[in-house]
C-alpha cells in the first residue's frame, strides 16, 4: 500500500507554481522541448531543467530525446486526467477578473471549447456529452459508460474505437470551467481526433483553445441534435 510518505512526495511534484504550470500547458496533448516550457513560464532554462527532472523521476512526465532537444510530455491519459481534475478542484469560485482584452478572449476561446488532453473539453465538451445521454449513448448512472447503441453509433459514425492497453472505452472528466463531467477515455480521444481531423473543430491560438467551424455544426446537429447556437 502506498504510505503516508509516498503520498506527500507525489502531492509536492505539483506543490510548485512553476512545475504546476508546466503540467498544464502539457494539457495541450504536445511533446514541448526545456526551452519552450521556460519561456512559458518565465524562468531561467537551468531552472526548467531542474523542475522537469522532478516531474520525470516522479512519474508525470515522459522524456524522448531526438539530437540536443529533450521534448517532454504528460506521461499518460491518467495523469492529464488527474491535472484537469485537479484544476477543477483548485478554482471552485470565480474565475480571476481578466487582465486585458487579449486575456480575455483567451480565457472565452478556452471556455467555450478546447482539448483536455486528447478529448473536447470547455462548453463544447460538456455539450456534446449531454447531447450523448439524453439519445440514450451515454450513460452517466455511476461514472462514464458507452450504452451498446453508443458504441454502434460511433461506428455509423465512421469512428473507430480500437481498445489499446488498460485506457477505459469511456470516462468522465471533470471540467474545470463548467464544474460538469466531460467524455475522454477512448471514445473521448477517438471523438477528439475525428473532429480535428474532419475539420469539425479547428484549433486557434496559442494555447489548447478549438472552435467549431460550419461543417462541424451540421455534423453534430445531424448526429446529435445539437443546435448551432450551443457551441458559439
Amino acid at each position: 500500500m502506498t504510505s503516508s510518505r509516498d503520498l506527500a512526495a507525489f502531492a509536492s511534484l505539483l506543490a510548485d507554481e512553476t512545475r504546476a504550470g508546466f503540467a498544464l500547458a502539457l494539457l495541450d496533448g504536445r511533446a514541448w522541448t526545456a526551452g519552450e516550457l521556460a519561456r512559458h513560464g518565465g524562468v531561467a532554462p537551468s531552472t526548467a531543467s531542474e523542475h522537469l527532472g522532478k516531474l520525470v523521476a516522479g512519474g508525470l512526465l515522459a522524456e524522448e530525446r531526438q539530437g540536443r532537444h529533450r521534448y517532454v510530455r504528460l506521461a499518460d491519459d491518467r495523469v492529464a486526467h488527474l491535472v484537469e481534475e485537479l484544476a477543477a478542484y483548485a478554482a471552485p469560485g470565480a474565475a480571476p477578473r481578466p487582465r486585458s482584452l487579449r486575456e480575455s478572449s483567451a480565457a472565452h476561446a478556452m471556455a467555450r471549447g478546447r482539448t483536455c488532453y486528447d478529448h473536447l473539453a470547455g462548453r463544447l465538451g460538456i455539450t456534446v456529452a449531454a447531447a450523448m445521454t439524453a439519445r440514450g449513448l451515454l450513460t452517466q448512472d455511476s461514472g462514464f459508460a458507452l450504452t451498446e447503441r453508443g458504441v454502434a453509433w460511433f461506428g455509423e459514425a465512421g469512428i473507430p474505437l480500437a481498445r489499446t492497453g488498460r485506457r477505459p472505452l469511456a470516462r468522465g472528466c471533470l471540467d474545470w470551467t463548467e464544474r460538469r463531467p466531460h467524455l475522454a477515455g477512448i471514445a473521448g480521444a477517438r471523438l477528439c481526433a475525428h473532429a480535428l481531423e474532419s475539420g469539425w473543430c479547428v484549433r486557434i491560438g496559442s494555447e489548447r483553445a478549438v472552435k467549431v467551424t460550419e461543417d462541424g455544426e451540421r455534423a453534430l446537429h445531424e448526429l446529435l441534435g445539437i443546435e448551432p447556437g450551443k457551441l458559439r
